[in-house]
C-alpha cells in the first residue's frame, strides 16, 4: 500500500532524527517496527484532535454566515464520527504496519471496514436524535407534529442499528441471509409472543393520532398524576410531582380516562367565606358588592365567570360562595394571584367592620338546684 509505504518512510526518518543516540537500540527491525506503528498512531490521534477543535470550528464559522442552518447541522452532528474515523485509521494503519502476513492484513482490513461502517451509523444516528437541530428543523419545514418526533427517531434509530449489525456480521463472514430467513419463519411465534407489544404499539399509534395530551403536559389518569416527559412505541412515561418517574404502557393509557389540565384555558378558585353571625344584613350586602367589583376589575380574573353570594345559613356563621378563574393555568401565577386577591378580600373586610366567623358551639346547662339526688 502506497499510503503504509509513504508513512513508514516518514517515520522511519523522524526517528532516526529524534532518537539518534538510540541508534544501535532502534536499529533492530522489530523495535524500529514498533516504534513506527506508535509514532503513526500518535500522528492520526494528534490528527483528529486538531481536526476537531481547530479545522471543525473554522467550518462552523463558514458555516454561520450563510442563511439556511442545514450545514452547520450536519457538521455538528458529523464532527464527532469523523474525528473518531481519523483515529480509527490511524490505528489501522499502524497495526497494519506490524502485520507480518497476508491473513493478518485481511482481518485488520475487515475490522477497519466494520469500523468505517459502524462509525457510519453512529452519524447518521446522530442526525436523527430527536433532540437535534435537524429534527427541530424537519419538525418545521414539513409541518411534523412534536409528540411524533420521538416516534420517528427510535424507529430510525432502530432500523440503523439493526442495518449496521447486518452490514458488519456480513463483512465478518457470518450468514446473514439465514439469519434473515429465520426470521421470517419465526415470525408467527414472534407475533404470538410478543402480543402485549403490539397492543402496545397500536396503542401508542392511537395516542399519537387522538392527542389527548403531548410531551410536558401536566396529565392526570386514574393511577398517575405529572408531567409526560417520553412517549415510545410501548409505553408512556410520567414525571410525577415528588419527581419519581412512572412508565405506563401505552394499551393501559388508552384505556383509561385522561384529564389534560395543560388544555385549560383558565383556572379555578372556588372558596367560602364565613362572616360572623352577629354581621348586620347591609354590611354583607356591603362586602359581597366589593368583593364582586374587586374581581370584576383584577387583570388576573377571567371575566366570564365571577359568582360572589350569599349562599348558606351554617351552625356558627352566614357563608359567601365566591368562585371565579385566573387567565393563567400556570400554578406559580395562578397561587401569585389567589394571594393577591386573599389579601385585598381581608382589606374590604377590615374596612367593612366584618369579622369572620370561627367554628363554636353554645352549650346551656341547666339549674343544678332544680336536679333532684
Amino acid at each position: 500500500m502506497l499510503i503504509k509505504t509513504v508513512l513508514s518512510e516518514i517515520m522511519s526518518n523522524l526517528i532516526n532524527g529524534l532518537m539518534s543516540p538510540l541508534l544501535p537500540l532502534i536499529s533492530q527491525p522489530v523495535i524500529k517496527q514498533i516504534l513506527i506503528a506508535i509514532f503513526v498512531f500518535i500522528f492520526f490521534w494528534l490528527l483528529g484532535k486538531l481536526f476537531y477543535r481547530k479545522v471543525l470550528s473554522w467550518i462552523l464559522r463558514l458555516c454561520y454566515k450563510s442563511q439556511s442552518n442545514w450545514d452547520e447541522i450536519i457538521i455538528i452532528a458529523l464532527g464527532k464520527p469523523l474525528q473518531l474515523l481519523i483515529i480509527v485509521f490511524g490505528l489501522y494503519m499502524a497495526l497494519d504496519i506490524l502485520s507480518t502476513n497476508i491473513s493478518q492484513e485481511q482481518l485488520l482490513l475487515k475490522l477497519f471496514r466494520s469500523s468505517l461502517v459502524a462509525i457510519v451509523g453512529w452519524a447518521f444516528y446522530r442526525l436523527s436524535a430527536s433532540t437535534t437541530l435537524f429534527s427541530q428543523k424537519a419538525q418545521e419545514r414539513w409541518n411534523i407534529d412534536s409528540i411524533l418526533i420521538p416516534l420517528i427517531s427510535k424507529t430510525l434509530h432502530f432500523l440503523i442499528i439493526a442495518l449496521v449489525i447486518i452490514i458488519i456480521a456480513g463483512e465478518l463472514g457470518f450468514d446473514v441471509n439465514g439469519f434473515i430467513a429465520g426470521l421470517g419463519l419465526g415470525g408467527l411465534a414472534l407475533a404470538l409472543a410478543a402480543k402485549d407489544m403490539l397492543a402496545n404499539f397500536f396503542a401508542g399509534m392511537v395516542i399519537v393520532m387522538e392527542k389527548p395530551f403531548l410531551i410536558d403536559d401536566w396529565i392526570e389518569t386514574p393511577g398517575v398524576e405529572g408531567t409526560v416527559e417520553d412517549i415510545s412505541f410501548r409505553s408512556t412515561k410520567i414525571r410525577k410531582f415528588d419527581q419519581s418517574l412512572v412508565t405506563v404502557p401505552n394499551s393501559t393509557l388508552a384505556a383509561q380516562a385522561i384529564t389534560n389540565y395543560s388544555r385549560r384555558g383558565k383556572r379555578r378558585i372556588s372558596f367560602y367565606l364565613n362572616m360572623n353571625r352577629k354581621t348586620p344584613k347591609d354590611a354583607i350586602e356591603s362586602t359581597i358588592a366589593h368583593i364582586k367589583q374587586m374581581l370584576i376589575e383584577h387583570s388576573g380574573v377571567h371575566s366570564e365567570t365571577i359568582l360572589v353570594n350569599f349562599e348558606f345559613f351554617a351552625e356558627s356563621s352566614f357563608d359567601i360562595m365566591i368562585y371565579f378563574f385566573t387567565n393563567t393555568t400556570d400554578w406559580a401565577e395562578h397561587l401569585t394571584i389567589r394571594q393577591d386577591i386573599n389579601l385585598r378580600i381581608i382589606g374590604i373586610l377590615e374596612e367593612e367592620g366584618v369579622e369572620i366567623s370561627f367554628p363554636s358551639r353554645s352549650l346551656y346547662f341547666a339549674d343544678a338546684g332544680n336536679i333532684k339526688s
